[in-house]
Order: structure tokens, then C-alpha cells, then sequence
């Protein structure tokens, strides 16, 4: 394809205002010298076997550097230049960093021929080379390449290889870093890849005038700069084979003579999975249109464009992604005309051939690069007509960036148009060229479709160029109607929000348990149920012991022995006074339990009796062995040695308000409450348990227990703030105003600077309370949703949002998302979460919310990607700890136990709770990795033993090891506690019979 002379200087011309688009810092920074040393070359002999002499050419940025003097190749194809020259890098000016970024030192090796008699030597391009600079941007001060020299394609009459090639060894140095400490911390580098557009119009032919195949998107910079990535130059191709991957990424060089040189060392387009791709078209249903696409005719690029952004530009493009998450990717095609012989006519200067057609536009959706950690958008992005009312619709650009870059690049001016018909405004009927575009669009249609005829443009009818813009038909729409897509990439050096920098975590589960105290030695049921019996025996001795004593006495008589008849007397009057009392019968019920445990323990007896005689007979063997263990239990009465005490797990008051703050959240409220009257026995002066005790009766709308609370909390310490403010609270609430007013007045004579206590004490709905700073009630709804006092919460959020000034913040709707939440308002609160998420799409408590609603609405796919993000963030979420819990549920049903591991390890890590090391256990267990499993059970276990569900694990892991009587314990406590979790108790079952036990226990 012929390139117009305009294009043909390379895109990189200092026309366009590239370099000056990115400031580098505020403060003149002066100019830094890059030296740039050709050392040797090697491997010329491959590229042409009698090459003798040659030299080496240096340029960079359009300019010749200088050429070294002609050096003689060696007999092995070296040759020694040893040619040094350099460049300035001048932010301000030339050779910017932004021309570092995106243009490498072009180096081309020059055969110098052996020159006949009285003619001057002869030379002819041999192969050539680039050096690419990025290493100066990346805190470099130098470094060495070997860069590789592909061959310049020969005249039909040589018989050279153009694949052929050698290689140059080349140093580049600067005496100081091109860019500051600041600079390389707070900077960043972007780049864009355009590979191809796919799916192109019909009427894109080979044949007829030449054509340039263009496309553009700006970049913000510093201030409110735009920096015009160009991509022009795209070839077309008919249908055929695929584009391979990987394949080479090309730099955007005009002036290469060998192909080869294009290709961007060590950087390709590897390609990948549609569904693991960002854009548009990655779903199943795509496939198929893609897959055919792909083969047919299309447009390539295969073009990289880099710019360096400096820490203001960095901050402008996350506040540009954060106002507008699309951005606009134009694409047209450029007739050009062919290059005239002679004078240039006034007409040829006017450039009235050079024409734009089919305009249209690609909306890059920009928000992921949002997400902590992510650097890369990569994707297939529908290309639409570029009408000016849609793209400001949806990008908020207000126009064509090839209308800004027309001067440049020698473009008629622009006005109406349709796709087709030229944007030149200078004439008003089609040009030869658009009649012929016609012709070929109208053979590929259906004999009876027309294309409509063309209306005569009037620059000063602006309702006609909006009733055009507006009323285009499908088949004024070539990308619509064709399907066009881009591939594009655009990628980041780095994050442009950072992601949570998580230390390795250790495999082993009982490293992160905490030392507990040992327990004493496990026994089996039936030796359990013996000691039962004994223990049971012996305190019924020492009871009746006791009886005797009050009775009798405690002196034996003279001698030290009891006559007969006084023994019988006295046991008489003992079984009276115990049957008169009732104490017989209490002793007999205390035994009944002892022995059943017996008979279904140590006899394994659990069904019914056939026979009458089988009965009596087990009731004798029974009788027989029971008398001989309390005759055991009562001779080692009097020698029994001091049990081990068990120790006892005193859970700290941080533990119990986390766990009832699980159950809350659980919607467990029965659970919760068992936790905050156990935070309440441990210490009932401490003003916060009450406080918490009284902002879960609130939660559950129970106002005059929470009123109780607060109370006792006040009664505690007359002069604490939060109580006075809660008991006044809770009187509104009761309609009990005279006291709220003493309460809230109470409040702010003890502390003035509570900015809490006034903005609660001011009436509503007071003139002048709309004045104050606006932050002051969003402190007042921090304190109410503590202690969710909701209907306080409304009402500080509706002062808010009288006060606001330049419409409400994030906090805002964040705070009202979260009493909608709580309400169970679905709608109300996504409408919320999209506002936080617009204002501040960085702040992870925004991310955590939207991962709460959306789990609570089973949308667990979008659940999963909200607290993903959440945890990605350097900064926790408030309330991280559930993030994790739902998280690892989401991941266990997904079946990724892995993942489900390390989240509910990250929780245990954060604060460990009964949940959270059953989440670990249930994770280890799916993974096989029973040692593990067991452990994080069990310290589930000892942090909560009313856990039915990990009652349930810990019998599979019993049943997988073989240990049948733990097992039948573990399930007896399992169905005791009452398991909901149907699933479970059937892959319990199923375990009891695939390793053969039989007990009727399961």
C-alpha cells in the first residue's frame, strides 16, 4: 500500500505535539546527555557472504546521529566500530521522556562498495537494528544489548535472504538517572497494543485507490493535557489463515527498510482464553462468531504505543477513570491520493483527495484498572459509528480526536457525515471515490436494498446535521451491521491502586493455633460410661455418709464397735428418713442414668429383647456387674487420689463480642445473646458490655431492654458520655422527651466539644442546625450505627443532606446503603452502593458492601468479585472479617478449597473464631489434608463445643481414620446439637458404610 509523503516522515514526526503533551515536573529540568556506543557487529557473513567493508548509521527521534567511519569485516563476519554518539533527553522539549518510552535508536549497517575509477564509493543498506530505551524509565543507568540485525530485502536482481540476519552489540549509558527518585516511585508507563480489527465492512477492498487505515484514543496527562496515541498504517487482509500466537508486538516506525526491525524485542501479543478477556465479546456465545471472525477479513496493527506519565499525569488518569470508567477508540479510513509528477496545483494543496471515511468508535471500559493490583485490560471491544451526541453521552468527550489532529496530519476540515461519504465540507456531493465506496457496499447487498441518496450538506443547518447523526439506518452503520470488533491491550507498568501485600502463610494449621493447656486423656465410651457409674456411686455414698452422720453422730462407741442390733436399728431409721425425705428416690434417679450409659456403651444393648428369658437373663449379668463396680467405686473411696483438673478456656471479652457479632451478622440472634450475657458474667461493671448488650436489643427493636442496658450502664458512671447520649436516644424513641432533653443536655455540660452531643441535642427537626459542617452529622451516624439506633441514623443522614455542598459525599450513601442492608431494602440499597462506587471507586468499604448485598441476594459470582477486591485493598474494610467468612463459604461452594483455605486462614490470622477455624477445617478436609483438619476443628471445637457442624467434621475425619468409638461420639453430640446441614448427615452415613461399621448408633 502507497503511503502518503505526509505519513511517510513517521509518526513520530515533531508535528505532532507527543512530547510536549506530558510535562515532566513543575521545575525546568535540564537536559541529560544519552550516549549511545556501537561496539561490534557480528554474523554480517549470513546476511551476504562477500559483504568487505561497512559502516554503521546511528538515529533516533527522526535525526541522524552520525555515521562511524567504514571499518572492514572480519574473515568470521565481525566487524569492530566502536562508534560512540549521543542525544539529549530534554523533558521540556525534544527527545522527551514520552519519545524514550515509544521510540527506539534505529541503527542501520551500510555496505561500502569498492568504488571504480574517478566514481566516489558506493553504499548500500545491509541490515538493520533497534535498540530499545525503556530501561532509562525503569531506574537504569545503563545497560548492554545484543541487538539483533535483520537484513534490508534485496533488489529482485541480488539473491540475499531477508530472514537473514546477525547482531549488534550496543551500550547505552546516562551520567544520571533520567528520572528522579519521585519520579520512578510515584510514575507510571502506559502502554496500548492495537492487534487488529476483525469482522470489517464489506466494502473494505484491496482494490481501488489506496487507503490508511487509522485508529486513536488520548491518554489524559497532567492538568487537562490529552496525549494522542496515533495508530495508523493498518494492513488488510482477505480471509485466510488466523493471526498465529504468540507473534511480535511492532513498533510505529515509517522509516524501516528491513521488516524485521519492526518487531519490539522480547515483547509479544500471546493472546489467550476468550472468557479470560475483558471485553465485549469473551462470553460462550461469542465463541463461535469469533473463531469465524478471526480466519476472515481484517485490518492489522499488531502496534504498541508506550507513554510515560509522570505522578501528576498518574493521578489525572485515575481521576478520569474514576469520573468516566469509558473511554473512546476511534477508528476511520483515509483515502489517499497517489503522488502527482510536476508543479503542485492550488487544488493538491488544498488536499481536497485525501478524504475520511467510516468513522466510528470502540468504548473501552477503563474501570478494572481500578481494581487493586490490576495492571492489563486485554479484549475485543465493538466498533460503532461515531456520532458526537453518543460519544459525549458515554465518555463525556466533546469531539473527534481526529478533528483535533487534522492540522497535523494534513486533513480537510470535518462536518456531517455519513459512513461512506467523505467529512470534507467542501463540496457537497459525492466525489468520484465515495460513488465507487457505494457501488460496492450496494453489490453486496440484496438486489431489492437501496442505499439511500446522499442530502446536500449546509454548514449552516445544524438541525439537518443532527437529524442525520440521529436518523442513521442500520445500513448506514458498516461496524453495526458487519460486527466489527478491535483487539486491543492497554497495560500499565504498575497498579495503579495497589494490592494488599499478604506475607506467605504457613501451611502447617497448627502453627497458627495458639498453645492451649492439655487436656486429659481421651477414653472410650464404654470406659467412660464405668467411671460415670463409679463417680456416681461415690458421691452417693459420701450423701448418705453424710445422712448417717447428722443421724448418728460422728463418735463410734466405747471399744470402737457397733452391736449388731444397734447397726440393724440404725439402718432402719436411715432407709425411713430417706424415703420420708425423698432422698431415696433422688439417689435411685442419679444411678439410672449411670447405668443406661452402661448398657448402651459397655453392652452395646440399643434394640429391644426378643425373648422374656433373654431379658432376665441379661438383667442378672447386668446386676452382677454393676454390684462388683460399686463395690470397686466404694473401696477406692477412701484411697482415691486427687483427679487432674480440666482447664477451663476463658474466653477473653474481645472473643466474645467477635463471636456475637458472628451470630448477628448470621442472623443467629439466640447465639448472639448466649455470647453478650457470657460477656456480662464475666464482668458486670464494665460500662461497654452494657453499652454492646443494648445495641443488640436495638438491633432486634427491643427498646425497652436496650433502655435497661443503657440504664445500668449510666448507673455505673453518671457521667459517661455515650450512656447520657443513649438513654436520651432510647427516650426519643419511647417518646419520653422531657428526659432525652435532660439526658442530651447532661451531655454536653460534662463535655462541650462533643460535636455528637450537640448535633443529637439540637431539635429538628432548629433553623440554623442546616449551617454547621456538614461532617459533623456524619460523626453524629458513626456513633448511631454502632449502637444501630437506625431511626436516629435517618435522621442525621436527612441534616446531612440538607447541608450538602456540591452533592453528597461517599460516606453518605455508604451510611444509607448499610440501614437499607439491614432493612433488607435491596433496591434502595444497590442504588446507594452505584453512587459510593462512582464517588470513590478505591474505598474497600464500598467494595465490602456491595459484596454483602449481592451475597445476600445469592448472587454469589458477583459477591465473589466485590470481596476479592475488597481484601485486594492495602486498607482493610471495617468489617473485614466477614468479608472473609462469606468469601471462604462462596469458595467451599465453588468447590476451590484451596482458595477457601487461605481465606479462612487470612480470618483466622485477622481474628480467630470458632467459624473461622471450621471454615479451615472444612477446607483441609475436602484438600485430604486430615491432620490439618482435625487440628483446625478442634480448636473450633474448644473455641465454641455447641457447633453442631463441627461435631459432624470431626466424626468424618473419626470414620476416615478408623476410630469408630470417637466417631459415635462425635455424631451422638452432631445429632444432639441438632444439625440442619442435611447434606452433611448423609455424607456421614455414607462414610459409616463404605468403612463397615455397622452400630445402629449412626
Amino acid at each position: 500500500m502507497e503511503v502518503p509523503a505526509e505519513l511517510a516522515a513517521g509518526e513520530e514526526s515533531s508535528a505532532l505535539p507527543a512530547a510536549a503533551a506530558l510535562p515532566s515536573e513543575s521545575q525546568p529540568t535540564p537536559a541529560k546527555p544519552v550516549q549511545i556506543t556501537v561496539v561490534t557487529a557480528q554474523e554480517l557473513k549470513t546476511i551476504k557472504g562477500d559483504v568487505s567493508a561497512t559502516l554503521v548509521r546511528v538515529e533516533y527521534n527522526g535525526a541522524i546521529l552520525g555515521d562511524s567511519s567504514k571499518t572492514d569485516v572480519l574473515p568470521d563476519g565481525t566487524a569492530n566500530y566502536n562508534f560512540m554518539t549521543s542525544f539529549e533527553c530534554n523533558p521540556d522539549g525534544p527527545n522527551s521522556l514520552a519519545d524514550v518510552a515509544q521510540k527506539p535508536v534505529l541503527l542501520t549497517v551500510i555496505e561500502v562498495l569498492q568504488k571504480e575509477k574517478k566514481q566516489k564509493e558506493k553504499t548500500v543498506p545491509l541490515g538493520q537494528a533497534v535498540v530499545d530505551l525503556l530501561p532509562l524509565l525503569q531506574g537504569q543507568c545503563s545497560f548492554k544489548v545484543s541487538a539483533p540485525l535483520y537484513a534490508v530485502p534485496p533488489s529482485p536482481l541480488e539473491s540475499l535472504h531477508p530472514e537473514a540476519k546477525g547482531g549488534l552489540e550496543v551500550t547505552v549509558c546516562t551520567e544520571e538517572p533520567l528520572l528522579s527518585a519521585a519520579q520512578l516511585s510515584n510514575g507510571n508507563l502506559l502502554s496500548v497494543t492495537l492487534e487488529a480489527a476483525y469482522s470489517v465492512p464489506e466494502a473494505f477492498l484491496p482494490s481501488g485507490p489506496p487507503h490508511n487505515y487509522m485508529a486513536c484514543l488520548q491518554v489524559p496527562a497532567a492538568g487537562e493535557k490529552e496525549f494522542p496515541l496515533l495508530f495508523k498504517n493498518g494492513i488488510l487482509k482477505l480471509a485466510g489463515e488466523k493471526e498465529p500466537f504468540p507473534r511480535p508486538k511492532k513498533w510505529s516506525l515509517a522509516n524501516i527498510m528491513a521488516p524485521g526491525a519492526l518487531n519490539i524485542p522480547e515483547s509479544f501479543i500471546v493472546g489467550g482464553p476468550y472468557e479470560d478477556e475483558d471485553g465485549e465479546l469473551n462470553k460462550r456465545e461469542d465463541r463461535e462468531f469469533r473463531i469465524q471472525a478471526e480466519s476472515m477479513k481484517r485490518i492489522v496493527w499488531d502496534m504498541e504505543k508506550r507513554c510515560y506519565l509522570d505522578p501528576a499525569a498518574v493521578v489525572t488518569l485515575q481521576k478520569r477513570i474514576t469520573q468516566c470508567q469509558y473511554w473512546p477508540v476511534e477508528v476511520c479510513r483515509m483515502t489517499v491520493a497517489p503522488a502527482s509528477k510536476g508543479k503542485t496545483s492550488e487544488a493538491d494543496k488544498g488536499d481536497e483527495d485525501k478524504q475520511i471515511f467510516f468513522h466510528g468508535v470502540a468504548y473501552i471500559n477503563m474501570e478494572p484498572l481500578l481494581c487493586p493490583g490490576v495492571k492489563q485490560i486485554r479484549g475485543a471491544f465493538r466498533v460503532f459509528t461515531y456520532q458526537d451526541n453518543k460519544v459525549f453521552e458515554k465518555t463525556k468527550c466533546q469531539h473527534s480526536v481526529f478533528r483535533d489532529l487534522r492540522t497535523q496530519l494534513h486533513l480537510t476540515k470535518e462536518g456531517p457525515w455519513t459512513p461512506g461519504i467523505s467529512t470534507s465540507l467542501s463540496k457537497a456531493f459525492p466525489s468520484k471515490t465515495q460513488k465507487e465506496d457505494k457501488e460496492k457496499i450496494t453489490k453486496d447487498k440484496d438486489s431489492n436494498r437501496r442505499m439511500s441518496s446522499v442530502p446536500k450538506i449546509r454548514l449552516s443547518d445544524a438541525s439537518l446535521e443532527a437529524e442525520n447523526i440521529t436518523n442513521l439506518s442500520l445500513e448506514e452503520q458498516p461496524y453495526v451491521e458487519a460486527g466489527t470488533f478491535l483487539m486491543m491491550e492497554i497495560k500499565l507498568d504498575k497498579a495503579l491502586v495497589p494490592r494488599r501485600l499478604r506475607e506467605d502463610l504457613t501451611r502447617r494449621v497448627e502453627q497458627m493455633i495458639p498453645p492451649r493447656p492439655p487436656l486429659p486423656p481421651r477414653t472410650d465410651g464404654a470406659k467412660k460410661a464405668v467411671e460415670d457409674y463409679h463417680n456416681r456411686v461415690t458421691s452417693i455414698a459420701v450423701s448418705i455418709l453424710s445422712e448417717c452422720r447428722e443421724l448418728f453422730g460422728k463418735q463410734l462407741p466405747d471399744g470402737g464397735a457397733t452391736d449388731p442390733q444397734t447397726l440393724e436399728e440404725q439402718k432402719r431409721q436411715l432407709n425411713f428418713e430417706l424415703n420420708k425425705s425423698g432422698k431415696y428416690f433422688a439417689f435411685k434417679e442419679q444411678l439410672k442414668y449411670a447405668v443406661v450409659k452402661i448398657v448402651r456403651e459397655k453392652y452395646q444393648k440399643t434394640t429391644a429383647f426378643e425373648t422374656q428369658e433373654e431379658f432376665q437373663a441379661f438383667l442378672s449379668e447386668l446386676y452382677v456387674y454393676l454390684m462388683d463396680q460399686m463395690h470397686v467405686a466404694l473401696n477406692q473411696l477412701l484411697f482415691e487420689e486427687a483427679a487432674l483438673p480440666v482447664p477451663v478456656l476463658r474466653m477473653t471479652e474481645e472473643q466474645l463480642w467477635l463471636f456475637a457479632r458472628e451470630a448477628e451478622v448470621n442472623k443467629d440472634y439466640e447465639l448472639a445473646s448466649v455470647y453478650h450475657q457470657k460477656r456480662l458474667d464475666q464482668d458486670q461493671r464494665n460500662i461497654q458490655h452494657w453499652l454492646d448488650y443494648g445495641a443488640f436489643r436495638l438491633l432486634l427493636e427491643e427498646t425497652t431492654k436496650a433502655q435497661e442496658c443503657f440504664r445500668q450502664a449510666l448507673s455505673l458512671d453518671p457521667h459517661h458520655i455515650q450512656s447520657l447520649l443513649l438513654c436520651g436516644v432510647v427516650a426519643v424513641m419511647l417518646q419520653h422527651y422531657a428526659e432525652a432533653e435532660i439526658f442530651f443536655e447532661s451531655a454536653c455540660c460534662l463535655e462541650p466539644s462533643s460535636i455528637v452531643a450537640w448535633t443529637l441535642s439540637a431539635p429538628s427537626p432548629v433553623s440554623g442546625l442546616s449551617r454547621l459542617p456538614c461532617t459533623i452529622f456524619m460523626k453524629t451516624v458513626e456513633f448511631l450505627m454502632k449502637f444501630n439506633a437506625i431511626q436516629f441514623v435517618h435522621m442525621a443522614l436527612a441534616h446531612e443532606l440538607l447541608s450538602f455542598q456540591g452533592g453528597p459525599s461517599c460516606a453518605y450513601y455508604l451510611a444509607l446503603a448499610r440501614t437499607c442492608l439491614l432493612k433488607e431494602d435491596f433496591s434502595k440499597c444497590q442504588e446507594c452502593l452505584r453512587e459510593a462506587v462512582r464517588i470513590d471507586p478505591v474505598n474497600p468499604n464500598v467494595w465490602a458492601q456491595k459484596g454483602h448485598l449481592c451475597y445476600l441476594k445469592r448472587d454469589f459470582g458477583e459477591a465473589k468479585e466485590c470481596y476479592e477486591r475488597t481484601i485486594s485493598f492495602v486498607e482493610d474494610a471495617a468489617d473485614v472479617h466477614f468479608v472473609y467468612l462469606r468469601l471462604g463459604s462462596i469458595y467451599l461452594e465453588e468447590k476451590e478449597f484451596g482458595r477457601a483455605k487461605q481465606t479462612y486462614l487470612l480470618a483466622c490470622k485477622n481474628s480467630a473464631s470458632c467459624l473461622t477455624w471450621l471454615g479451615v477445617g472444612i477446607a483441609c478436609y475436602r484438600l485430604e489434608e486430615m491432620v490439618d483438619a482435625e487440628d483446625a476443628l478442634t480448636e473450633a471445637n474448644t473455641l465454641n463445643n455447641t457447633n453442631a457442624e463441627v461435631w459432624g467434621y470431626l466424626a468424618l475425619i473419626c470414620l476416615q481414620g478408623g476410630r469408630q468409638r470417637e466417631a459415635e461420639q462425635c455424631y451422638k453430640y452432631t445429632l444432639k446439637l441438632g444439625l440442619r446441614n442435611d447434606s452433611l448427615l448423609r455424607e456421614i452415613h455414607a462414610a459409616q458404610q463404605r468403612f463397615g461399621f455397622g452400630n445402629p448408633a449412626f
